[in-house]
Formats: C-alpha cells, structure tokens, sequence
C-alpha cells in the first residue's frame, strides 16, 4: 500500500518559511550559550546525558556566522543532516519509504549512546 505525501498550501509554505527565517534571525543575533531566552536541553539537566538534539541551538549559531568547525564541535548530527533535509525536501518521497523512519530511529538512538560514551573518538560526539 503506497501512502500519497501530504499537501501543502502556499499559505502554509510561506507562513513555515517566516516562521523559520525569524528562528535563523533571532539565532543569527543571540548567542544561545550566552542568552537565557533559551533554555537548557531537558533531558541533560535531568539526567546528565546529551540528547541528539544537544548542542543544535549553539551549532546553528555558528553555522550562521560561517564557523563550520564550531558548530561540528556542538552536534556534528545535526550539521550533517541540514544538507540530508535539503534532499529530503527535494525528494520528498524518500520519507515515505517504510524503512525510513526505523534508520531515522536507530541513527538518533545509536547517536544519544555514542555521544555519551566518555572515551575517544566518542567524546568528539559531545557538545563542546
């Protein structure tokens, strides 16, 4: 059975794409590491371990500014997957397969276990 992609109105792409310029913007001129409007990772404050989304919000920042080395050095995952998401934009159909959401799931699952295993070459998985 072939599950058809969702539509998307025009008023909804546009209102998606301010809503995410106005991210990059405030992300663009607030350091997250310097700045309590945002707040801390949940799961790291509760329990001391990195979650895949760790790190994202400051690696974004640098992004913006040009720094790749700085922002690989906060989630490495994320940076790699931006490029992922552009593809997957452009080929939405991949999204649809029934194996994706499963490597989705065991490439974030196996990311959180790897980036808090507190031996080299995994500590680079940590945010810095």
């Amino acid at each position: 059975m072939r599950v058809s992609a969702p539509t998307v109105t025009a008023g909804k792409a546009l209102a998606g794409g301010v809503l995410l310029a106005g991210v990059l913007v405030v992300l663009y001129l607030v350091d997250p590491s310097r700045c309590r409007l945002f707040p801390p990772c949940p799961v790291h404050r509760t329990t001391g371990f990195y979650c895949p989304g760790c790190g994202s919000m400051r690696g974004i920042h640098h992004l913006l500014h040009g720094d790749l080395r700085g922002a690989l050095s906060k989630n490495p995952l994320m940076v790699v997957s931006i490029p992922l998401l552009g593809l997957l934009y452009l080929r939405p159909s991949w999204a649809y397969s029934r194996a994706a959401p499963w490597i989705a799931l065991a490439v974030l699952l196996g990311y959180a276990v790897l980036r808090n295993v507190s031996a080299y070459p995994f500590t680079l998985l940590a945010p810095h």
